[in-house]
């Protein structure tokens, strides 16, 4: 007969069962958190389909067909559904996905057939067209091509060469980000093309400096659009200067030129770069994953692990320096001549206007496929790699970007649902009725007007395509003109710089192999630290206008800022922070 004990057996008795009943109790609940969104989805399903039902829609007569929230406040609900949830929910995909749907629906009056063809079908919008536009294509195409150079780099051995050869000579933490910085400043051509190519350049310096991968995020972000935004020659300035209205009578590559002293927020991010590398401190979250890198070597602080390398357990033992540089260099010289290429420049157009005529896309796949074909019969005479192994690095290089590739298709589709919506007549409308009667103030107005557009939809040049004909109509001519568009051009750096759903943003993550969420929610801080001292910068210049006293009020007045966070926040040295954790931990 079994003997029941009171003492401790009773307790443990008592213990294990309700360990059982919580157990129990959080598998409830477990189930509840699941079952309660896959049930308001289905009943979300049901109404939208018992809608359609009540209100069919004749597909073959929608030709001119306008949503009934077309350039209202609704019509920027999507992008600010999609940013919210990806900020708060830290997971991009669902986030975007969410918010496309939304501006389906608000786009068909929900009304689900309309919704279906307009979430893949709608010509100016829909996912498969913005998939088949031949710009967005060049430019998913460049961004394999890249990845597989990159594989064949890592797998020839250049990668590890030039990795051990930079750890010889970059001694310190603040080498390795000032070089990453060098290094992005003069891959000037092309936001994409630099993200990509200093992440694969530098992620081995920095790596071994122990530098985070949201701060390596950082620093390739820092020089993508803020220096594409101020080099002459580049797709950028192409893009600016497209945007100029005909018969202005105003030269759109003088005006860009024009507006490089003006534009704070490109050269203040420089300066802010260079004052965190060279101070060695950092603010908000980001210095949690310095912290983190310093003392725990975790060069990615959360579990998140998107881009982890892997290109295979072979290596060639006989890489060199020049197995990574050559490629390299001759990436970024192909890329060039297969710009001013699409240009007209070997038809006798001159080198400027072949630029500022150039198809980015285009010119870029091009200079790619260049490169691929050098690198091959490079590695082949070299005897690094393989036949075999060299054509491996061609999945392997679509493996790597098949994130990237996703967030930019989910991100194209939403911008395309934004315009069905009319955001961007919304925006223009506000900005162009209040225009007269800010005629000071209006640069910093554009400038805020054009940040909250570019980080709504991700994309700069759609910003500034939108609003520099604004502002030619308000200012035909003048330093007025001047100011007003290089505070455009600077706000949708700033937006873009912020946005989540940017394709900058996007690649910035990729090539730094860092989680996209994390180089967000890192950057943020100090991106709205340098967009709020240039609106300062843009109230002084509207009263002040003379870029020899605009220009050193706005560097002098970013440096006072960083010093007063720093002071306010305590921080100090990042190696001084890590050094007594380590102390204390031990």
């Amino acid at each position: 007969m079994p003997v029941i004990t009171a003492g401790p057996d009773r307790g443990n008795a008592e213990d294990i069962s309700g360990q059982s009943g919580q157990y129990i109790a959080e598998k409830k609940r477990s189930y509840m958190n699941k079952k309660i969104p896959v049930t308001v989805f289905l009943v979300v399903l049901v109404v939208l389909i018992a809608a359609s039902f009540m209100h069919p829609v004749d597909m073959e007569a929608l030709e001119g067909y306008v949503s009934p929230v077309y350039a209202g406040p609704l019509a920027l609900f999507p992008p600010v559904i999609a940013i919210a949830l990806a900020l708060i929910t830290k997971e991009v995909y669902s986030s975007l996905m969410l918010g496309i749907f939304t501006g389906a629906l608000l786009y068909s009056n929900f009304n689900m057939e309309l919704m279906l063809n307009t979430l893949f079908f709608n010509e100016k919008g829909g996912m498969i067209s913005k998939l088949s536009d031949t710009g967005n294509m060049g430019i998913l195409v460049f961004l394999v091509m890249l990845g597989s150079l990159v594989a064949m780099m890592n797998r020839a051995g250049g990668s590890a060469a030039f990795g051990k050869w930079a750890v010889g000579r970059i001694k310190t933490r603040v080498g390795a980000q000032l070089a990453t910085t060098a290094l992005g400043v003069l891959i000037f051509v092309d936001d994409y093309f630099n993200c990509l190519t200093v992440g694969s350049v530098m992620r081995p310096v920095t790596d071994s400096h122990r530098v985070s991968r949201a701060k390596l995020a950082y620093l390739i972000d820092a020089t993508a659009a803020p220096i594409c935004i101020i080099a002459p020659i580049s797709s950028w300035a192409a893009a600016v200067t497209s945007s100029v209205p005909d018969g202005s009578g105003i030269n759109g590559f003088v005006t860009f030129l024009n507006t490089i002293p003006f534009n704070f927020y490109a050269l203040l991010t420089i300066v802010t770069m260079l004052y965190l590398s060279v101070r060695r401190v950092d603010f908000g979250p980001m210095r949690d994953h310095e912290m983190n890198a310093l003392v725990r070597g975790d060069l990615y602080t959360t579990p998140e692990r998107d881009y982890k390398d892997d290109n295979g357990n072979f290596v060639s033992p006989r890489g060199r320096v020049i197995d990574l540089v050559l490629p390299v260099i001759v990436l970024i010289a192909t890329c060039i001549v297969g710009m001013v290429y699409t240009g007209g420049f070997f038809s006798g157009v001159n080198f400027i206007d072949a630029f500022a005529n150039a198809s980015a896309s285009r010119g870029l796949v091009m200079g790619g496929f260049a490169a691929l074909v050098f690198t091959f019969f490079f590695y082949m005479y070299r005897d690094v790699i393989g036949f075999t192994e060299f054509m491996n690095c061609f999945v392997e290089g679509f493996k790597a970007m098949i994130s990237p590739i996703l967030i930019l298709t989910f991100a194209w589709t939403l911008s395309g649902m934004t315009n069905l919506l009319g955001a961007d007549q919304f925006v223009s409308a506000m900005v162009a009725g209040n225009a007269a009667a800010l005629q000071t103030l209006l640069p910093a107005v554009i400038f805020l007007v054009a940040a909250a557009l570019a980080f709504a939809t991700g994309t700069s040049w759609g910003t500034f395509s939108i609003l520099i004909p604004i502002v030619v109509g308000v200012f035909p001519s003048g330093q007025m003109m001047v100011i007003s568009i290089a505070s455009c051009l600077a706000g949708a750096v700033a937006g873009d710089h912020c946005s989540p759903i940017s394709d900058t943003t996007i690649m910035s993550s990729a090539g730094a192999q860092c989680h996209h969420v994390n180089h967000v929610s890192t950057q943020l801080p100090y991106a709205i630290t340098v967009a709020a001292v240039s609106f300062v910068s843009y109230v002084i210049s509207g009263f002040v206008r003379n870029v020899f006293l605009c220009l050193p009020i706005a560097v002098i007045l970013m440096l006072i800022t960083l010093r007063v966070i720093e002071q306010i926040a305590g921080v100090e040295p990042i190696e001084h922070a890590a050094g007594k954790s380590k102390r204390e931990s031990a």
